[in-house]
């Protein structure tokens, strides 16, 4: 079995229809959810904020290739265009870290996969650098870690930072 931990995130059209949308293709294999937030757009180009999530998944079947053809499937069934690099997205599915109890660590630590290849980079290269992504995996896996550190504390020193584009607000009436 793998579990993945899934970012995904929309500020095109329906954004919250997109990421109910990946819910729904999950089904039973979705463990937990994160709240929905309002982020500011990361990448320096000008559009609308974003709603954002993080899912925890797990599947016998999947490695993070299959993570990562599940979140295209879901992205093209979005019907969603690559025309600028961090532009707007109707969803955008990013694998963040897969999990796998076929490996072992010395120190104790989760058997995080650990992979560079042109194609996946596990974990998610830039997701220490993320609010997106921390705030809510945070929510969902307080005691998440990545190579760079401890999700919180990663969190903790964005925040720190005060940058607009590190903003995120959960937004308590809105759930998946």
């Amino acid at each position: 079995m793998s579990r993945a931990v899934l970012s995904i995130g929309s500020n095109v059209g329906d954004s919250l229809g997109y990421l109910r949308s990946v819910v729904r293709a999950l089904g039973v294999r979705l463990e937990s959810s994160s709240g929905v937030y309002r982020t500011a757009p990361w990448g320096g180009v000008e559009q609308q904020p974003f709603l954002n999530a993080v899912l925890i998944a797990s599947d016998d079947s999947l490695d993070g290739y299959g993570w990562l053809r599940f979140g295209q499937s879901c992205e093209q069934a979005a019907e969603r265009t690559r025309d600028v690099r961090w532009g707007p997205r109707t969803l955008d599915v990013d694998v963040i870290a897969v999990y796998s109890p076929d490996l072992t660590r010395p120190t104790g630590e989760p058997p995080m996969v650990l992979q560079s290849d042109p194609e996946l980079t596990l974990p998610h290269p830039r997701a220490f650098e993320r609010a997106f992504v921390l705030a809510p995996w945070h929510e969902v896996a307080p005691d998440a870690q990545l190579p760079q550190g401890p999700v919180a504390d990663l969190l903790a020193g964005l925040q720190a930072s005060g940058a607009a584009d590190q903003a995120a607000e959960r937004l308590d009436q809105v759930a998946l």
